[in-house]
């Protein structure tokens, strides 16, 4: 009896083998690849979007890249980015347009290919997004301009300082501050610039603005590096005890800003739970699990203002960590 045990655990052992080997090489225990594409690196919003995207990969066994062009204004290295993501074979990109008609065909070309598209912070113009995670920009625009109308009594003479012109970002962000100021009755938009999104053309921008119409009296600056920018252009005006600004995001520079008075409150968004949420929901939907994710995951945005800033909830929003 125990030598025909001997004979089958050769025939066994090969029978275990096979079935191994058959086992596919996507399956959930195997480690999905998926390409996270912002519009740049650097700011403080996208390192906080880094952090929590590595943070989900980690936890679900991910193996993350994460890449940006040089130039947030770059639509077409953003496109060869994604050609290049469905190359090297990522089942995910997670991706926030720069620009959001030009980034699009390259975004339907990646899901044609079968690459599952989950959209960031900023939109994009394709039917192929399984979810979108971000902030409500045309609340958020909104937002911005209740602080000012708070924050200011009188009539409001309002400079608007813009970037992106074909990003749905700011597109957004203007529309919903516009819509606000229009709404009370007690505002009116006396200039708007188109700036390029670092803070030396914003400076240089804005002081021009400023220079050209001394009237206004509330500028809302609409992404991080701008608001640094203008919070500059403020301070060289000596405006601080005359104008009240309102910036988006946080950053170390408009942080001491609004403690210093140059700035009046800040816009600040969640960009941590985004690269989180992110790659998490590209991790459930890639393994089956899509029916618990949401679609249009919405994140927080809050006012913070001197008043408010040392509240705890605040300051982990002011002081991301890196």
């Amino acid at each position: 009896m125990i030598k025909h045990v001997k004979r089958l655990l050769p025939a066994m052992l090969a029978l275990l083998l096979a079935g191994c080997a058959a086992i596919p090489q996507d399956t959930p225990t195997s480690r999905y690849k998926v390409a996270l594409i912002a519009k740049s690196t650097g700011l403080e919003f996208w390192n906080a979007v880094f952090t929590g995207a590595q943070a989900a990969a980690t936890e679900y066994n991910i193996e993350l890249t994460v890449t940006a062009p040089d130039d947030e204004e770059d639509f077409e290295g953003q496109n060869a980015l994604i050609e290049n993501a469905v190359e090297e074979g990522a089942k995910a990109i997670i991706f926030s347009a720069i620009d959001y008609e030009a980034n699009a065909a390259a975004i339907d070309a990646a899901a044609q290919a079968g690459v599952l598209i989950i959209n960031i912070d900023s939109q994009v113009n394709s039917d192929h997004v399984s979810a979108y995670i971000g902030v409500d920009n045309y609340g958020a625009g909104r937002m911005a301009a209740q602080s000012a109308l708070d924050g200011v009594s009188g009539q409001l003479r309002v400079g608007l300082v813009n970037y992106e012109v074909n990003g749905a970002n700011g597109r957004d962000r203007a529309a919903g501050a516009c819509d606000a100021f229009q709404e009370s009755g007690r505002a009116e938009v006396i200039a708007t610039v188109q700036t390029h999104p670092n803070s030396e053309d914003a400076r240089r921008d804005v002081l021009e603005m400023l220079r050209d119409h001394p009237e206004i009296n509330v500028l809302v600056a609409l992404n991080e590096p701008i608001g640094v920018g203008t919070a500059r252009a403020v301070h060289q005006m000596q405006r601080a005890d005359d104008l009240w600004l309102v910036a988006f995001d946080s950053n170390g520079e408009t942080v001491d800003a609004l403690q210093n008075g140059a700035v009046d409150a800040l816009i600040v968004q969640n960009s941590y739970s985004m690269g989180y949420f992110g790659v998490q929901s590209a991790y459930k939907m890639l393994a089956g699990q899509g029916s618990s994710v949401e679609t249009n995951n919405v994140t927080a945005a809050a006012v913070v203002t001197r008043d408010n800033m040392f509240a705890m909830d605040n300051q982990r929003e002011l002081f991301l960590f890196e």
